[in-house]
């Protein structure tokens, strides 16, 4: 099946074939295995009604379908319609969340050549809106996973043409909460995002 982006440029699922860890440079092949364990702890905060979570669907346009029999139907060309925002979004303890998981192989900083200018300007929108934005970082090579609020990504981002290009592992340390490594789910990201909270309550930060 052939897809391709709105440009006509084709893509190539193969880069779907390898895992999606970050080099510093391509932003394909990149979280796969980040992006499966946050699907897990999704089901499971599900399951136990504690959050509704899901991964965002990327809205594809169908072209072209063909018929090889009676009964079956099958797409063999499709577009992109649309650059993707965030990954993932939800409700979670009467709060809107909105967030993006991101791995990289770099051990003392995340590249913001990572992240794309439209998920930063969705991101800002959310938080307008009194919404919890986030995002995932996990060093992979380290083997740890933070989770940051989207407004440490604005502060690089916003001067990134005058300023540094990443944002330092110690920034994302002191910023940011640690995943704690689980049973069930692996990745217990809520419970770091409850740390942040606390952590924004004790400094009188209002979120509504």
């Amino acid at each position: 099946m052939a897809f391709n982006y709105p440009n006509g440029q084709s893509f190539d699922n193969r880069s779907f074939k390898q895992p999606r860890v970050s080099q510093g440079g391509s932003q394909s092949n990149r979280g796969m295995s980040l992006e499966a364990d946050i699907n897990a702890a999704n089901n499971y905060y599900l399951a136990t009604g504690q959050a509704v979570i899901h991964k965002k669907p990327t809205p594809i346009q169908i072209v072209n379908v063909s018929y090889p029999a009676r009964s079956a139907a099958k797409i063999t060309e499709a577009y992109f319609r649309q650059a993707s925002t965030t990954d993932y979004n939800g409700i979670y303890k009467g709060y809107y969340i909105d967030f993006d998981a991101k791995e990289t192989t770099h051990k003392r900083s995340f590249p913001l050549n990572n992240i794309h200018d439209h998920q930063v300007e969705h991101l800002k929108s959310i938080v307008t809106q009194h919404g919890l934005a986030f995002m995932i970082i996990r060093f992979s090579v380290l083997k740890e996973t933070y989770v940051v609020w989207a407004d440490l990504i604005f502060q690089y981002w916003d001067n990134k043409e005058t300023g540094r290009k990443s944002i330092p592992y110690e920034v994302v340390v002191k910023s940011g909460e640690l995943i704690a490594q689980g049973i069930n789910p692996t990745t217990p990201y809520l419970t770091a995002v409850d740390k942040l909270l606390e952590r924004r309550e004790q400094k009188g930060d209002n979120l509504v």
